[in-house]
């Protein structure tokens, strides 16, 4: 079992001394949101994911935004080889635990995805289960995504629908800050090969942060070269 929690070595102003790599308001912000409850999350995989990847071939596989790890654990159980990134080490630590209950090994990457200095073209499988990925100028999120893609291998992206236009009344969120399916889409050229772009019914588990969302929007490309 891979347990160290670490990020990029690649030297970088927001290195902090146990390893992470990333904006540090980000960090503290999510190890807030995960240290307010017990679990966050439901503790089962997410079901755009379970049926995606029913057909793939298994290899190397990104989860992006892991939390706390049921998608990783998950994925590591069918014989995937995982890498889990997440910026809260809070959430790092709890799926490090149900790793080591369900006897998988997973590799923890304690960074966010555009800081991460992640190995280019080298994911079978890139999964992104309802990321919240920041918008920046150069789209430097959208552009991780797709970078690390191997040639032949498969982005899954999947998001809460309607999030993208929905403005919430008296909260910080605002769907303008956030990477949407469909920023990612509009940055494939010939070089992809879209599989799935659609809304469908959401296969929600149960309990959890979000369970109240009904509907996915699904965007799974293939990198053909």
């Amino acid at each position: 079992m891979t347990d160290n929690i670490a990020g990029s070595s690649a030297p970088d102003t927001s290195l902090s001394a146990d390893g992470y790599v990333g904006d540090p308001e980000v960090r503290a912000e999510w190890d807030n949101r995960y240290a307010d409850r017990q679990r966050l999350w439901s503790g089962r995989p997410n079901g755009a994911l379970v049926a995606e990847v029913a057909g793939l071939t298994r290899g190397r596989v990104l989860d992006v935004g892991c939390g706390e790890g049921a998608d990783a654990v998950w994925l590591a159980r069918g014989g995937w080889e995982v890498t889990a990134l997440e910026v809260s080490g809070v959430a790092l630590e709890r799926a490090a635990g149900h790793a080591r209950d369900a006897g998988v090994t997973v590799r923890w990457v304690h960074a966010g995805l555009a800081e991460a200095a992640l190995p280019p073209a080298s994911f079978d499988l890139v999964s992104a289960q309802y990321p919240a990925l920041l918008r920046t100028p150069d789209a430097a999120a959208e552009r991780a995504l797709l970078a690390a893609v191997a040639p032949g291998g498969v982005l899954l992206l999947v998001h809460h629908a309607g999030m993208d236009t929905r403005h919430e009344h008296g909260a910080a969120f605002d769907p303008a800050d956030y990477v949407w399916p469909s920023m990612v889409a509009a940055l494939l050229d010939d070089d992809w090969r879209v599989e799935v772009d659609e809304q469908r019914p959401r296969v929600a588990p149960d309990g959890g942060a979000g369970a109240h969302h009904t509907d996915d929007v699904v965007l799974r490309a293939r990198r053909l070269r």
